[in-house]
């Protein structure tokens, strides 16, 4: 009986052939992975070295390209933590439609800005512009990430599972945090830019951390433990 049971729920949750024919999501997940592969790529193609140095020309070589590799390691964690949220929504999606389509596509349009926004952070490292461009890029993949995880979230024949409005609200909520760091950073920009990069770097530390804390905490966890 238990497993009559789990085989009619298995075909309920299945996707008809004509809902396939609509909309499967693997080809956009591979799309997706595709393009977040070639950022992270592109990020550390920006980091180089003059060839045929000596040994004291290469330390200050080395020394020179720091602001790069600060840069290349901050951009790194944040598309790493986009990645892992998209992931994340994705396996929770049954079919997708052609809006889903469009705004996943908004959605990568600021996000393979990153490499250009960190190679000019890397360049200029402490002028207010440059971390005023990397904050802007960052604000716009965070808003299509919002809009993109408010309207998949808010169409339960997308899903596997309905989501409850508590689940919508603390998604919605890790979703657009990150622009808070954003705007704090982009507004220390020209007082302590120092301190601006450093918030743009603990922003995947604090995501992540502030993931686990819900999912430690009896009240959040069934809804934290479908993101990473």
């Amino acid at each position: 009986m238990i497993n009559e049971a789990k085989g009619v729920l298995m075909a309920e949750q299945a996707p008809s052939a004509a809902e396939r024919r609509r909309g499967e999501t693997d080809r956009v997940k591979a799309f997706t992975d595709g393009v977040f592969a070639i950022i992270i790529t592109i990020l550390v193609l920006e980091i180089s070295v003059p060839p045929n140095l000596s040994e004291q020309s290469l330390a200050e070589a080395l020394r020179e390209v720091e602001p790069e590799l600060s840069a290349w390691v901050i951009s790194f964690l944040i598309t790493g933590m986009y990645w892992v949220w998209h992931r994340d929504l994705f396996n929770q999606i049954r079919i997708v439609n052609r809006d889903v389509v469009w705004l996943n596509l908004l959605f990568m349009l600021p996000a393979a800005l990153i490499p250009f926004a960190a190679s000019v952070l890397g360049e200029y490292p402490d002028q207010p512009i440059a971390l005023h461009v990397y904050g802007a890029v960052l604000i716009a993949v965070s808003l299509l990430r919002w809009v993109l995880y408010a309207y998949v979230t808010r169409r339960p024949q997308l899903l596997y599972e309905p989501l409850t409005d508590r689940h919508r609200r603390i998604g919605g909520m890790l979703a657009a945090a990150p622009i808070v760091v954003y705007l704090l950073a982009m507004a220390l920009a020209d007082a302590a830019p120092t301190v601006s990069r450093g918030l743009y770097f603990v922003v995947p530390l604090l995501y992540f951390g502030l993931i686990t804390i819900l999912r430690q905490r009896p009240g959040t966890r069934a809804e934290a433990e479908n993101y990473g």
